[in-house]
Formats: structure tokens, sequence, C-alpha cells
């Protein structure tokens, strides 16, 4: 949840910065054509345009989509809807647009912690494969032990490491 959420936080500050472009390059037209400064009435006119142009891309295509999709995570998540039909009931979509929306989330890491079988949502529950312990000689103490890789040093004297034998 935390992935689109943060997603989410960009996608509005980039559409409110460019909802703010608009009135700033209108303001700043006025001014320099006020007092007579052709750079600052020429910023005005670049804010103007990127306002103009960005504010509905960046509500439409930037935030709007993610809110989207956050409020699928949510579903899943915190109110523990774990089908495409019960999804697409609580949110008045098509079924067809939650599976797509699925995809993108589990596409992009939103909806971490699930697998998709077919229209329905289960718990991964699939555990991370234990570490390989390997084998070694310490070079400096002569001593026999077993690490794995995040703990290559010699138990006894402290020396990192150089050969393995598996």
């Amino acid at each position: 949840m935390q992935a689109i959420q943060r997603a989410l936080r960009k996608s509005l500050i980039l559409s409110l910065v460019l909802t703010l472009c608009l009135p700033l390059g209108g303001v700043l037209l006025g001014v320099g054509l006020g007092i007579g400064q052709p750079a600052v009435w020429g910023i005005g006119i670049a804010f103007l345009g990127i306002g103009f142009y960005g504010t509905p891309v960046g509500w439409a295509i930037a935030y709007a989509p993610k809110k989207t999709l956050a409020r699928i995570v949510s579903a899943v998540t915190e109110e523990h809807l774990y089908t495409v039909g019960e999804i697409a009931a609580q949110l008045s979509l098509s079924e067809k647009d939650v599976r797509t929306h699925l995809d993108t989330c589990f596409q992009k890491q939103y909806l971490t912690g699930f697998v998709r079988q077919g229209d329905t949502l289960l718990l991964n529950e699939n555990q991370a494969l234990g570490k390989q312990l390997l084998t070694a000689d310490c070079p400096a103490c002569g001593a026999r032990f077993s690490y794995s890789r995040d703990k290559a040093f010699c138990p006894y004297c402290g020396t990192p490491v150089r050969r393995e034998k598996p």
C-alpha cells in the first residue's frame, strides 16, 4: 500500500504544480506588461502555456488513474475483497476494468503479498528460499566453519572468508 501512496502523492504534487502555473503565468504576464519587462511577461506566457496544457494532463493522465489503482489496492488490503466480482461491485467498475487494473497493480508492485488465480486473489504463502550454508577453512586461525553469504567471516577470529566450499 505504501508504493501506491507514494506514486499517488507524486502525481498529486505534479498536478498541483501544473495547476498553479496557470494563475502564476497570468500574474507574471500582467506584471511584466505593466512594468515593461519582456523577460517577465515571456516567463508568464511560458507558465500560462504549461498551466493551460499541463493541468488537464496532470489530473486526467497522472493523478486519476493512480487514484483508481489506490482504491483497488485499498479494497483488497483493507476491505478484504478478493474476487474480481466483489471489487467491481464495490467500486462500480466493470469486471474487465478491474482485471486490467489488477494486472497494473501487480506489474507496478502496488499489490504485494497476493497471487491472482483467474478472478480470485489468494494470499501468497510462499516462503523465501533458505540460506545456503557454505564451509571454509580460516586462513588466520585454521578453524573449519560453516557460514552464509551475508555473514562471510570466521566466527572465531573475525577474518573475512576468501574461499568457499559447498
